[in-house]
């Protein structure tokens, strides 16, 4: 894991990270406030150990700042200080640090600090993860599609640029539950939905959206693109072959596609590949249908 260390002291930023590297961290270091906050901004450490006092931007200053911050404000900070004043210390908890550690420190007292704000770290991000990841298909959850959905939104807003969206649904699911068992509709679910992400980019976001249901954010790829992958997850989901008792369950699905120029907001988007997608199902099922226009 990786740990950052701010300090305006070279002689401190030496030896700590000297006692650290034993413990196999990667440890990086910035020397002054705002020479950290861009350090913090571009690494994104596990852990941050801020001085406390430092010139350019003291540390209470530079964590508030950390903290105001969603993209930073989860990352864990001890401060190091040469003050023992209570109310120093209960000054830095309260603006969201998890420890503090008196200068000049031991060395045997940092390390095991640093271990237990990590270890402290791991918990907290599998619980992040646990809380966007949807358990049966270990794909991202609805929350994370519209997270997602919403900052490729603004991003297009802001700059320009394409942005398109996949809605699918498995075909005659209910049959699948009704004939062969909700464990047998489990493996199903997980199978498309491994088969849809295998199709994906590094920058799509594959999602289950809800039951039979799933959705891609396509980043830079007009509708078109956008339809070229949802036939190649139609293409993949219609090769499955579902283990049901001594059967193999075939399976198909239908896929809508919207295009964000055609779509006056993002909830519009979603709402104009679900019109797609019922479309789709309407007309026969096992296909794609792309809307190019709202409505």
């Amino acid at each position: 894991m990786r740990v950052l260390i701010i300090d305006d002291s070279p002689q401190l930023l030496a030896v700590a990270q000297a006692r650290l590297v034993r413990d196999d961290h990667d440890v990086a270091v910035a020397d002054g406030g705002q020479a950290g906050l861009e350090a913090v901004r571009s690494l994104k450490p596990d852990l941050v150990l801020l001085d406390v006092d430092m010139p350019d931007l003291n540390g209470f200053d530079l964590c508030r700042q950390l903290k105001s911050d969603p993209e930073l404000q989860w990352i864990p900070i001890i401060f190091l200080t040469g003050r023992v004043e209570t109310a120093e210390k209960i000054r830095g908890l309260d603006l969201g640090a998890v420890d503090y550690i008196t200068k000049p420190f031991d060395a045997v007292e940092l390390r095991a600090r640093v271990r237990a704000a990590l270890r402290t770290k791991r918990f907290q991000d599998l619980v992040i993860e646990h809380a966007h990841m949807d358990p049966l298909t270990e794909l991202p959850n609805r929350r994370t599609l519209s997270e997602r959905l919403g900052q490729e939104w603004a991003r297009v807003q802001r700059r320009g640029g394409r942005l398109s969206l996949i809605m699918a649904d498995i075909d005659h699911f209910k049959r699948i539950n009704d004939a062969h068992g909700h464990a047998v509709g489990d493996r199903a679910l997980k199978a498309v939905a491994e088969a849809i992400r295998a199709q994906c980019r590094d920058v799509d976001l594959p999602a289950r959206y809800g039951g039979e249901e799933f959705a891609v954010v396509v980043p830079d790829e007009p509708a078109a693109g956008a339809a070229r992958l949802a036939e190649r997850c139609r293409a993949a989901v219609e090769a499955l072959a579902v283990p049901a008792g001594g059967d193999c369950l075939r399976l198909t699905a239908s896929f809508g596609v919207s295009d964000a120029r055609s779509a006056p907001s993002a909830q519009a988007l979603l709402e104009f590949a679900d019109a797609a997608l019922y479309v789709a199902k309407r007309t026969g099922r096992n296909r794609v249908e792309c809307v190019r226009q709202g409505g």
